[in-house]
């Protein structure tokens, strides 16, 4: 079948008049080239669900993709023995969420489960957080997270409150793929809108979890904390978390404090991109804040500033983890293996289980066991899950609390966040954290890239000796390659939510005495650089 023809098949079964409308236009205009990149082939189920551009076609996000996939999904709960089953569903305030949570209310609602809504933009950690406390079969979130004010995308979560894991996410491709014409699903309208007590109950919950009367009142109520929501969903439910904490509110960055899904003030609403929290740090040092705190748009991350510096995920998740041990947490403590390796030094000095797993909160949540449960969890990628008995995902929300208390306890004696890292590092040695990426227009460049790596990867980094391990031969495979050597670990591997090559890289730097962590820090600035430059050269980046 020619493009032209299935476009005009696609269109002819739109449900939505704006999209079938885009659809014809090309038909009508010949726009092959477009057209070839709208019917490349469905949008695929990645590291969290579906997610890509708001443009009508198969390869978009649109009202036809969405009530497929709603469909799909259905089908799979049914065959799961779920019919009839509680469904809850949520969104944030990007372009598009609340008609696409409409769409898939109404779809799953004619598919006959008992399917209840949030009652407004909420963040991704109150959707997951439902999904448990309702005792839901499963539950979506339509969001595109950090993505670019252009993208929307589709998190399904199944009745444990996690993401989907294989087979499960190949099961709900297969059924979506066995949906007939998206005019033709069945609908109704017999599903509920929630009220507050959701988003409250979270509140609660989170605040009981972390227990911040283990801080005097006074150090709590004595720290500035700076904030910024990214024009995303999470000031109301952060503000509440705060002030049920016992916390001053948190000084917010006006232009960015209300929802906004052109996300005006920053090129990526993403915290990790650089200049995406130059006004967080601007607005810290007017207000001499202790610590600042970034969330993304729908809070399931969280990125820190301290003393004008913006900690790295895996200097964050060291923190969190090293402060949950001398509360005296025990349990499994996770990171993903693309995470820094400070966890695991601090877990064996600390006699807890650690588990390193692939890429995702789908894996990271997963890693406890009956016996160990998992009590902390983290990615680099400012991802990180504090109180996984409430949330079962990383949390931006939670992590912002914990981090704001661990600052009000560095406070009252003196120190702060930089001051308890340099304390780590004397400890345990420097680890040294980077990431080398590169963003692409064609998909094929990355397996290209991938391939090469695997046929011939370099056998010395910073001059020491390096050896090869293809995780796609691990269990579960994994389409990574890591190279491990002396002090230095590089793991490569493609993004599952956004068109980019990504290269981990780590370095260990000794530390002896306090007068040479100044050395160290040096030092591993030095052969991060390197090593960034050598990784270049191996990717033909």
């Amino acid at each position: 079948m020619s493009v032209l023809d299935a476009a005009r098949d696609w269109a002819d079964a739109d449900p939505h008049a704006g999209d079938r409308a885009e659809i014809e236009a090309l038909v009508e205009a010949a726009d092959l080239a477009e057209l070839e990149r709208r019917f490349a082939g469905p949008l695929a189920f990645g590291t969290a669900g579906l997610r890509g551009p708001l443009r009508a076609g198969p390869a978009g996000m649109n009202a036809a993709v969405v009530t497929r996939a709603a469909a799909g999904l259905g089908r799979y709960l049914s065959d799961a023995g779920h019919a009839g089953a509680g469904v809850v569903i949520g969104f944030d305030a990007r372009r598009r969420s609340d008609e696409f949570a409409r769409v898939s209310a109404a779809v799953l609602a004619g598919a006959g489960f008992a399917v209840s809504a949030l009652p407004r933009p909420l963040p991704t950690p109150v959707l997951a957080f439902a999904v448990r406390h309702l005792g839901c079969a499963a539950g979506v979130m339509v969001t595109a997270s950090h993505n670019p004010p252009d993208d929307n995308g589709y998190k399904v979560y199944l009745d444990d409150g996690a993401q989907l894991v294989p087979p499960a996410d190949r099961l709900i491709e297969a059924a979506i793929a066995a949906v007939g014409p998206a005019r033709e699903v069945p609908r109704s309208d017999d599903w509920g809108t929630l009220g507050d007590d959701v988003a409250s109950d979270y509140v609660a919950a989170v605040v009981a979890a972390l227990d911040p009367g283990r801080v005097p009142a006074a150090d709590r109520a004595a720290l500035t904390v700076a904030y910024t929501a990214m024009h995303g969903v999470g000031a109301e439910t952060t503000r509440a978390v705060f002030a049920a904490a016992g916390f001053a509110p948190p000084v917010s960055v006006d232009a960015q404090d209300s929802p906004d899904p052109a996300f005006p003030t920053v090129t990526f609403p993403n915290p990790e991109e650089p200049g995406a929290v130059d006004l967080l740090q601007a607005l810290a040092a007017r207000v001499d804040a202790d610590v600042a705190i970034a969330e993304d748009p729908d809070a399931d991350r969280c990125s820190v500033v301290c003393g004008g510096r913006q900690l790295t995920g895996d200097e964050v998740g060291a923190l969190l983890a090293d402060w949950l041990l001398r509360r005296g947490v025990r349990g499994t403590y996770a990171a993903s293996l693309v995470s820094g390796s400070l966890l695991a030094a601090l877990a064996a000095a600390s006699g807890v289980r650690f588990a390193e797993t692939p890429t995702g909160f789908k894996w990271i949540v997963r890693a406890g066991t009956p016996e160990v449960p998992l009590v902390f969890g983290y990615e680099e990628a400012l991802g990180y899950a504090v109180a996984p008995e409430v949330v079962r995902d990383k949390d931006g929300i939670s992590a912002a609390l914990a981090v704001a208390l661990l600052a009000a306890e560095l406070k009252a004696s003196g120190r702060t966040l930089l001051d308890r890292l340099d304390e780590l590092a004397g400890e345990h040695g420097l680890f040294v954290t980077g990431q080398l990426s590169a963003r692409v227009e064609d998909l094929g460049r990355i397996a290209d890239t991938m391939a090469r790596l695997r046929a011939a990867p370099p056998s010395r980094l910073l001059g020491r000796e390096v050896t090869c391990t293809d995780l796609a031969h691990e269990e579960p495979p994994v389409d990574a390659v890591r190279l491990l050597g002396d002090g230095v670990r590089v793991v490569v591997r493609p993004s599952g939510t956004e068109p980019k090559l990504k290269a981990y890289l780590e370095t260990v730097v000794p530390v002896h005495d306090d007068a040479g962590l100044i050395a160290a820090r040096g030092r591993g600035a030095d052969e991060l650089d390197e090593l960034r430059a050598e990784m270049s050269a191996a990717l033909g980046l």
